[in-house]
């Protein structure tokens, strides 16, 4: 594992994909962009073809920093979700109709990843199996997986769910603390989920600073 603190950009452009069974740490690379105190890069740059996924916290961001960062070329629910709201009647909860988006989410973010196409992932961080997915397409092609990590305080997160009106039930956001939390604690000590190539840790004033995420 390499690990880089400081630097005026972030790259990870040309970073190969594991080819291998070996152990996921082998062939990462870790840029820690917390605590930069008004430094932090303006640009995230991946190779062509690659796929970048955006973990963390219900409320750390994520949309936000993906909307902003990459318009127009990234699979987020949260749009798939506001599609189906804008459909169905208002007084229909939205657990009712809640499988039927997530089965539209997939059936988008499978057919991105058939387009060979670079693509970003908005990932909720519990689901490791959407990881392992999207490792296994990015390899298949011959292209890398890459995770960006929100590090936001759980207030943070729960100020931002408020902020958007969608606030996660007391059980769930603490399934999501776990699951981000595991994430964080062993990217800190140089291990990544299986299939990642690499991991760029973003605290709020990180993301905020962070206008794009290119892929050349």
């Amino acid at each position: 594992m390499t690990v880089h603190r400081s630097g005026a950009y972030a790259t990870t452009a040309g970073v190969p994909a594991q080819q291998t069974a070996a152990p996921a740490s082998v062939f990462a690379v870790l840029r820690d962009l917390r605590d930069r105190a008004g430094h932090a890069p303006r640009a995230l740059t991946f190779a062509e073809g690659d796929v970048v996924v955006v973990s963390g916290l219900p409320g750390s961001g994520k949309s936000t920093l993906i909307g902003r960062a990459v318009p127009g070329r990234a699979i987020d629910s949260q749009d798939t979700r506001e599609r189906w709201e804008r459909r169905v009647p208002r007084f229909l909860p939205y657990a009712v109709y809640r499988p039927l988006v997530r089965i539209a989410h997939y059936a988008g973010l499978h057919s991105a990843l058939r387009s060979g196409e670079s693509l970003v992932v908005h990932d909720c961080g519990t689901q490791a199996w959407v990881r392992g997915w999207l490792a296994r397409a990015a390899r298949r092609r011959g292209r890398a997986l890459h995770l960006v990590l929100l590090d936001v305080p759980p207030s943070t997160a729960r100020d931002g769910q408020r902020a958007r009106g969608r606030r996660v039930s007391g059980y769930a956001f603490t399934r999501h603390r776990r699951a981000v939390g595991r994430l964080l604690r062993d990217a800190e000590r140089g291990v990544l989920p299986r299939g990642c190539s690499s991991a760029v840790l973003l605290d709020r004033a990180a993301a905020t600073a962070l206008t794009r995420i290119a892929f050349v």
